[in-house]
């Protein structure tokens, strides 16, 4: 069958999977849990974007210039600049097709630390990962089951070992349900996350390897840290990528972020919910144990979390006043049901509750606040949403702590989400995306762009995956060399159905020039090996349209 097969069920796998649905290709998604979903489900922030149409509706100054310099900023030494650019550039198209295409909410716009613009998108209920992911998976579900020829699901199935043939790769080796292995062919995007739950003793946090740079001695400094990665995200992704050659990069880039939530009745719990970035970017302070500040809350996660450790006072508590509580509602009341948050009448409430005076806590409020109003805060915060604070207020209350949340480190890619190998040459047939795709993010991941990464290459990875499909276009795994070679591709810019035929193909020249000619009573005059431009498409959806209805035709006979 010609096919992409996509390894993992979170958002940057149902990205692409529909993606190249969208582009007229056939497509395998395997994912070894119960249930489609994966980390994506548990994203509570939102997904960043700029220069977006709901920016604009509020009156928000962005660019995608602004953001690709504050990304940069976080990524550091790390960065590289050619997958900042397809992020951020890419980054209102990818909001808006959520938007557009799945009849998503987005238009609530709020603030993320390490930014210069409000550019974090949700609706104004429930998990923003959540909602989108699901609505996604829904979709998908439902394609699935009324064209099971052109979309397949396969659960409760752990892809393990990468399938190539002469170089190239084909296919992929799963173990089923039931234990027995089985062989699938296509090209294989790999959106199997990060390896952040992965603590057994040689687990990619803490092992050797041999041939990365960035590899000596992982992490052993945070194993024994509680988690935010549901139990599937053991690093199967770049285990499968290693074996065959794919370089991984930023090893020893793993986030630990600052806010954990710890649960009330079970504090030494291991795997930890996360307190959202959006809960200090509506105006959340942090309180040490002694009830004073230690740092501008709206700093990058790293440096909030250093500040955490070199303070070295815990418990940390994450403080909402009624006017912060109020802008999040919906999160604060579900991580009250969780038991992870407390509702507090007054400051002196939860001054005794912190085993610290209620002066103590307003001599903290007003210094607060002082430094907001004239804008010279102790630790250099520039934004002071929610303030003032007042003791005699009502607060919702969490005692935070370190957390390992995600995995900066992956399988090397470049902007076109192909997986390279350790010589840099691109491993055909191979793509990544979202937390298995080392280097996207450098040294410091940026709260908000988790979810725009799996849109973004998401998207990406699923248009390279079904081109290369088009232009290897034979029945995979079988054991005859690849009869025909060509393409099909929009210039998102120009706006132009772009077409590669090679010499001697005469049936798809024949259907190529019938298909067009037919649908736009365009024609093309096929050159051997030439890059043929057909007639200039006036609307973007109908070149994205032909591009689908000329896919749909080449690999359904």
């Amino acid at each position: 069958m010609s096919q992409v097969i996509v390894v993992g069920g979170g958002l940057a796998g149902n990205s692409a999977a529909h993606t190249v649905l969208e582009r007229g290709g056939r497509v395998l998604m395997v994912d070894k849990m119960p249930f489609l979903g994966g980390n994506s489900v548990k994203a509570t922030g939102g997904i960043n974007a700029a220069h977006t149409r709901q920016q604009r509706a509020l009156g928000i100054q962005d660019s995608p210039e602004s953001f690709e310099q504050d990304t940069a900023k976080s990524a550091g030494d790390r960065c590289r600049p050619e997958l900042v650019h397809t992020l951020t550039h890419k980054s209102a198209a990818a909001v808006e097709w959520l938007s557009d295409k799945y009849d998503l909410d987005l238009n609530t716009v709020g603030l993320m630390a390490g930014v210069a613009a409000p550019r974090c998108h949700r609706g104004k209920e429930r998990f923003p990962g959540f909602t989108i992911t699901y609505r996604l998976i829904e979709r998908l579900e439902s394609m699935a089951e009324k064209e099971p020829d052109r979309c397949r699901i396969i659960t409760k199935s752990r892809a393990v070992k990468l399938v190539q043939d002469e170089g190239k790769v084909v296919g992929i080796t799963i173990v089923g349900k039931d234990g027995k292995e089985f062989n699938e062919y296509g090209p294989v995007i790999l959106a199997t996350g990060g390896f952040g739950a992965d603590f057994s003793a040689n687990s990619l946090l803490a092992q050797s390897h041999p041939d990365s740079a960035f590899w000596p001695r992982q992490r052993p400094d945070i194993l024994s840290l509680p988690t935010s990665n549901g139990e599937h995200c053991t690093g199967d992704g770049l285990k499968m990528a290693s074996a065959i050659g794919g370089n991984l990069v930023d090893m020893d880039k793993v986030q630990v972020h600052p806010t954990g939530l710890v649960f009330i009745d079970k504090p030494n719990e291991k795997h930890l919910f996360l307190a959202t970035e959006a809960l200090r970017g509506v105006g959340g302070l942090l309180l040490d144990k002694n009830g004073d500040r230690f740092v501008d809350e709206l700093q990058k996660r790293d440096f909030v979390t250093g500040k955490m450790w070199e303070t070295n006072k815990p418990p940390y508590r994450l403080i909402l006043n009624s006017q912060a509580a109020g802008k999040i509602a919906w999160h604060c009341e579900h991580y009250c049901g969780r038991g992870v948050m407390k509702k507090y009448d007054s400051g002196a409430e939860l001054a005794k509750d912190m085993k610290v005076s209620e002066k103590k806590l307003k001599e903290t409020f007003e210094r607060y606040n002082k430094g907001a109003e004239a804008n010279n805060d102790e630790f250099k915060k520039r934004f002071f949403p929610s303030a003032p604070f007042n003791v005699h207020d009502k607060f919702h209350v969490s005692i935070v702590t370190p957390i390992v949340h995600y995995c900066m480190a992956g399988v090397e890619v470049n902007a076109n989400a192909e997986v390279k190998d350790r010589s840099g040459k691109v491993i055909p047939g191979l793509y990544a995306a979202g937390e298995v795709a080392g280097g996207v993010h450098g040294a410091n991941r940026l709260g908000g762009n988790s979810l725009l990464d799996c849109v973004v290459f998401g998207r990406v990875a699923g248009d390279s995956a079904t081109r290369f499909l088009l232009e290897n276009y034979t029945k995979f795994g079988s054991t005859s060399s690849v009869s025909h070679k060509f393409g099909i591709s929009v210039d998102q810019d120009d706006q132009n159905l772009i077409i590669n035929i090679p010499l001697g193909v005469a049936e798809a020249k024949a259907k190529a020039k019938s298909l067009l000619a037919k649908t736009f009573n365009a024609f093309v005059a096929p050159r051997p090996h030439s890059r043929v431009a057909g007639t200039s498409i006036n609307n973007l959806a109908t070149a994205n349209m032909m591009q689908s209805m000329f896919m749909t035709s080449m690999l359904t006979n």
